[in-house]
């Protein structure tokens, strides 16, 4: 029987000896690489957390000490050492384990991690909630994958030095965001610093010396004088001058000195910072050579690495190719990213302009900032984050960039329902922050062809902040250029959509006319201004109108639709179909479309109970 297969609580990891736990480590990355591989996930990220993981549940239980992950998507060891390895076949699936920590899912998962750059703040949060109350738990903050190129983790960690309360912070430093020091001095003091006999002299010395008035000034003096030396040897160091007590850089693949110096953390009554140093994608060559195609992965064969390839372009892809294109017309034209840059297709332009591409890592708050002062200055920057993560910038979108009516385009990825990602990645919330802000214009693309167009549209033609929003994956069956807003004339319901859910408004009004229903299909190209002249011409038309959004019920385009033509004098009965006021799921885009009302055969069940009950029939 295999290791990993006896181990069901913290006990059991208790106790296996330093050779068992090696084996276990390599069973943990075989285990990950099969399972992910049918199921898809973060596989790099988490191959490189497997000792630092193992180390970290055999000094602390989870269960009521507090771990918080930054970022989430390295928690999946920790799932499996706490009792989830029977689930991993449903791991991103419709009511399967999710691919981040969350709390309902186990009492292990201290708090919800699916964006970056805040667990430092959690987790002081969670020592002074600790302290107040008397209580005596640990609490550590597990940072890695670029959440250090985060404003709010510098936030986090100015505050956290300052409150002398007992706190880990472990820096996974994978080479995603900083280095360790280089010198052979800083190399040498380091082996010093992470060496069990200076941990067990620097104790006694401690304890011998705390016994009298004497002996506490003398530990003061040889204190203070180890801390200028060493600083005078290898300059200042950044946590400690934070006011962390600072361990290492120190080797992430070993379990026995990571366990030691984690129970040496542990032991200390103030801040402290342990600096671990991992290989993304480590024990399996095609996620080290590659750890970038590997953070987030679909399926692909275990045994070769290769990952299947679709011919097809996505809306990514066709946004990075228009941008290029564009940006040889024009030199104003610059592209930003927030440590996005495979992921929104900016791969082509920052290799073939990277004099006019700034990836600025995860700050999004700094992007649009700057894009604004780009702006200003007569560039034309494109700035393309997901639809979720820009959320981060609300502000400087209205103080930076709306307020002086700066032409900044705004490209968002991921807008609407993203599948196994789950609740902290939908983009369902920018449709009604960036409808508020005043002299925002909001194009809503429905195919690729179209994204290219408003593209250019929305750098060229329009002036003030722009924004573009498309969704992750490929074409539907509506691949033209809208020129008539009306796809099908009806006379019984008027469907309308925009975005991507315009296919399945197309299907719905398929399976309607089965029925002897005719439904008019309208699209909207731009959710702000909105065309109400058009959406009143059609619902007076067929006396029904019912828009599927993918947005919750609070901050979409029905509300203030229904606002604007409240006072047209219309007869027409208008309905909305959306996401409700609750955070949607993870699992695959049908499923998650089927549960939430808004699949083809879902909208044609509505809009037939809408027609039947308008003409008082069942």
């Amino acid at each position: 029987m295999k290791i990993l297969d006896t181990i069901h609580s913290r006990e059991d990891l208790l106790r296996l000896d330093n050779a068992q736990t090696e084996q276990l480590c390599a069973e943990i990355r075989a285990f990950l690489v099969q399972s992910l591989s049918k199921t898809g996930g973060h596989l790099a990220s988490n191959l490189g957390v497997v000792e630092l993981t193992v180390a970290i549940q055999k000094v602390f239980d989870t269960s009521t000490d507090r771990l918080v992950f930054d970022v989430g998507h390295q928690s999946y060891v920790h799932k499996l050492l706490t009792g989830r390895m029977d689930q991993f076949s449903t791991l991103r699936q419709y009511h399967g384990l999710a691919g981040f920590p969350k709390p309902c899912e186990s009492v292990h998962d201290a708090f919800i991690a699916g964006h970056a750059s805040n667990a430092v703040s959690v987790a002081l949060g969670m020592a002074r909630a600790r302290t107040l109350q008397g209580q005596h738990y640990s609490v550590l903050a597990l940072m890695g994958d670029g959440a250090m190129t985060g404003g709010l983790a510098y936030e986090g960690l100015n505050d956290a030095g300052e409150s002398n309360e007992p706190l880990i912070v472990i820096l996974n430093d994978n080479g995603m965001s900083i280095r360790p020091n280089v010198g052979g001095v800083a190399k040498h003091l380091s082996n010093i610093r992470t060496h069990p006999e200076y941990f067990r002299f620097k104790k006694a010395w401690r304890d011998a010396t705390k016994k009298s008035v004497v002996g506490r000034g003398l530990y003061q003096v040889s204190h203070e004088a180890k801390e200028y030396l060493k600083k005078s040897l290898i300059g200042s160091n950044l946590f400690e001058d934070m006011g962390f007590s600072y361990i290492g850089p120190v080797d992430g693949h070993d379990v026995e000195k990571l366990t030691y110096l984690l129970q040496q953390a542990k032991e200390r009554s103030c801040p402290v910072l342990l600096h671990v140093i991992t290989s993304k994608g480590k024990g399996y060559r095609p996620a080290e050579e590659n750890p970038d195609l590997f953070h987030g992965v679909g399926c692909f064969d275990p045994k070769t690495g290769k990952v299947p390839q679709c011919s097809a372009p996505c809306f990514s892809d066709t946004f990075g190719s228009t941008l290029v294109r564009l940006a040889e017309k024009d030199r104003r034209v610059c592209a930003i990213t927030a440590a996005m840059t495979s992921g929104t297709g900016l791969d082509a332009f920052a290799a073939k302009y990277p004099d006019r591409f700034f990836d600025v890592g995860i700050a999004e708050g700094h992007a649009v900032a700057m894009a604004a002062g780009l702006a200003r200055q007569g560039m034309i920057p494109v700035v393309a984050i997901y639809s979720t993560f820009l959320q981060r910038a609300y502000d400087m979108m209205i103080h930076d960039v709306a307020i002086l009516q700066n032409h900044v385009v705004f490209a968002i990825d991921r807008a609407g329902l993203v599948g196994p990602d789950g609740e902290t990645h939908h983009g369902v919330f920018d449709v009604g922050y960036l409808r508020q802000i005043p002299g925002m214009t909001v194009l809503c693309p429905s195919n690729q062809a179209e994204l290219a167009r408003m593209l250019e549209q929305a750098m060229f033609e329009l002036d003030g902040p722009v924004a573009v929003r498309y969704p992750k994956g490929k074409d539907g069956r509506y691949t033209e250029v809208c020129t008539n807003p009306v796809l099908r004339q009806g006379s019984d319901i008027t469907l309308c959509a925009y975005g991507t859910m315009i296919n399945h408004v197309l299907d719905a009004a398929d399976l309607l006319a089965e029925q002897g229903i005719s439904a008019e299909v309208l699209k909207l190209g731009r959710i702000k201004p909105m065309n109400e002249d058009e959406i009143l011409r059609s619902a007076n038309k067929t006396g029904c109108f019912l828009l599927p959004e993918e947005a919750n019920s609070y901050g979409n385009v029905f509300e203030p639709l229904i606002a604007s033509v409240a006072g047209s004098g219309t007869s027409a009965k208008f309905f909305s179909l959306n996401l409700g006021d609750r955070f949607t799921t993870h699992g695959s885009m049908d499923a998650l479309y089927e549960a939430a009302g808004l699949s083809a055969r879902r909208i044609a069940e509505t809009a037939a109970r809408i027609c039947h009950e308008a003409k008082g029939t069942t």
